[in-house]
């Protein structure tokens, strides 16, 4: 099924998960999955590794979740170091275990390592993508206060409105802990003429290492009442991660109130973060 198809009918709800490292046996995500599907989500994404060079994994994770747990997913396909021919042999890959929806990502930069030169940017593997395999279904990722490369709010949007026009048929937004940045990217959004599902992009912070790294990765701005949350909770980890979790519960509530398309939760692969949220947030959807 396609992911797009869903927004027409309900407020989707939806889990984010990693592959394991490459020295783990695949079998040591077979609990966590089993648990995430047990809360019955809208679908599972599942992200890649360095360089686009995790994307087997990524598939064998995705089939899991497709054809042993029954839930739908999105396979994440940063493209950065990707050739044409690990493209192609990627979508054969997916259309096998009947996978159907793809986040399609430039993906990061790696120090020492060089780009292939095909995809310098997202908007061009969906245009690829489109020309050659038109029956997926594609996601685009989009940031509520900006990419950290773009020079402008502006240029981000406008950016953001060439993946869609190159057939981006949904959003998921990176994390932010600030309702009020995600409804101002909405309203740009509209005004510039974007007008598919956008996903709220939710990452319930449960350690002081996690907010020191993502703000690094992602210059997600840190809101006062946060800061004290932080500064209040950060010496004790179980309780942080309970405040951490009351927060984005708290979040994801008033995104709802607002009337948001979707919610995206980042579960960093712990079921017991995705249940206390489903468990919060499931009568409201």
């Amino acid at each position: 099924m396609k992911t797009s198809e869903l927004f027409a009918k309900k407020t989707v709800f939806s889990f984010e998960v990693f592959p394991p490292k490459r020295d783990m046996p695949i079998s040591s995500m077979y609990e966590t999955l089993e648990s995430l599907s047990q809360l019955q989500p809208d679908f599972i994404s599942v992200t890649c590794g360095a360089n686009g060079q995790g994307s087997n994994r990524t598939a064998e994770v995705a089939s899991l979740i497709k054809n042993t747990y029954h839930c739908e997913t999105v396979a994440h396909m940063p493209c950065l170091y990707l050739t044409e021919a690990e493209v192609l042999q990627t979508l054969t890959d997916l259309k096998k275990i009947g996978v159907a929806n793809i986040l399609a990502l430039r993906g990061d930069e790696t120090p020492g390592e060089t780009p292939a030169g095909v995809f310098q940017h997202a908007s061009d593997l969906i245009t690829f993508i489109k020309e050659k395999a038109p029956e997926f279904n594609i996601a685009g990722a989009c940031y509520p206060e900006g990419h950290l490369e773009a020079k402008t709010v502006a240029a981000d949007i406008q950016n953001l409105k060439t993946k869609v026009d190159a057939g981006a048929s949904e959003l998921i937004s990176q994390l932010f802990f600030d309702n009020d940045v995600f409804y101002r990217f909405l309203e740009r959004t509209q005004i510039a003429g974007i007008h598919v599902p956008v996903e709220a992009g939710i990452m319930p912070v449960t350690n002081q290492k996690q907010i020191e790294r993502m703000v690094t990765l992602c210059g997600a701005t840190l809101p006062i009442k946060f800061q004290r949350i932080i500064a209040k909770y950060g010496y004790d980890s179980k309780i942080l991660r309970e405040a951490g979790i009351a927060y984005a519960i708290d979040q994801i509530v008033d995104l709802l109130a607002n009337g948001v398309d979707g919610i995206h939760v980042y579960t960093m692969n712990s079921p017991y973060i995705a249940k206390k949220i489903t468990e919060a947030i499931k009568p409201l959807l």
